[in-house]
């Protein structure tokens, strides 16, 4: 078994010398010995320590989490181990799908105010419809669809009396201008080149994007997708099988979820 001084053990674990103190305080981690002048020493039970150490901090466990675990590590026995971290990462899992969640909420919340915001700007003192002080009195009725001409979502253009009856029943119905209509494409587009797999879902379809993705931005784009078509429904998950964005719609909208998520060009 080979022995490490502290630079070396800081270099192989990728911690700094500064943290491996600081973990020795807190009862962590330990070197095996200290030499005649007083250096520490530490071995290959410490890395796997330390790599343990590293891969529950990676998992977003705390200081106090990980100082239970390295005990059930010390029990050199994976069931305990895995059991308890296990329950640790589910947990996280749960708390940062509920946090995507207030994410997204807030998104659209800010795309309201943004709307609300460029809507009417009063000659003198702010009032309450400027959105400044207060919502606008519709505020609470949900996300305003802007009062603009319907357009279609699918790169063939569509007679403009048909995508009227779509609004008039209630089915598929796009609010962007047609100048924006491009620009919202070219969003999507970028959006989601990280996606590494699609697949079908009941009612549209999941996408899967590659580990590190940021979906702050992502977020943003929902919201404003939800503004204007609000046939379609989105859901941002983050699992075990990594970050992903399901995109469902009625029947008659498959086409245009083929076309805009199912990664034709």
């Amino acid at each position: 078994m080979g022995t490490y001084t502290i630079a070396e053990a800081a270099s192989r674990s990728g911690f700094r010398p500064s943290t491996l103190r600081y973990y020795e305080d807190l009862g962590l981690v330990a070197p095996v010995e200290r030499t005649g002048a007083g250096y520490r020493v530490y071995d290959d039970t410490s890395l796997g320590r330390l790599a343990f150490i590293a891969r529950a901090k990676q998992l977003g466990c705390t200081l106090d989490e990980i100082s239970s675990l390295v005990r059930a590590w010390d029990g050199q026995r994976c069931e305990p181990v895995q059991t308890q971290l296990r329950a640790l990462v589910e947990a996280k899992r749960d708390e940062a799908r509920a946090r995507i969640d207030d994410l997204v909420a807030l998104v659209g919340q800010l795309h309201e105010a943004a709307v609300t915001l460029a809507d009417h700007t009063p000659d003198g003192p702010c009032d309450d419809s400027c959105g400044c002080v207060a919502p606008a009195p519709d505020a609470a009725d949900g996300p305003r669809v802007p009062a603009r001409t319907p357009v279609g979502l699918t790169r063939k253009p569509r007679p403009t009396s048909e995508i009227a009856a779509t609004v008039d029943d209630g089915r598929i119905a796009c609010t962007l201008d047609t100048g924006v209509l491009p620009g919202r494409w070219a969003d999507w587009r970028v959006a989601l080149a990280p996606v590494v797999a699609r697949t079908t879902v009941d009612g549209g379809l999941r996408l899967t994007f590659a580990p590190g993705v940021a979906l702050g931005a992502l977020a943003e784009l929902i919201a404003a997708e939800r503004a204007c078509c609000a046939f379609l429904r989105f859901a941002l998950t983050v699992d075990e099988r990594g970050a992903a964005l399901e995109v469902t719609a009625p029947p008659e909208a498959a086409p245009v979820v083929d076309e805009l998520f199912g990664g034709r060009r």
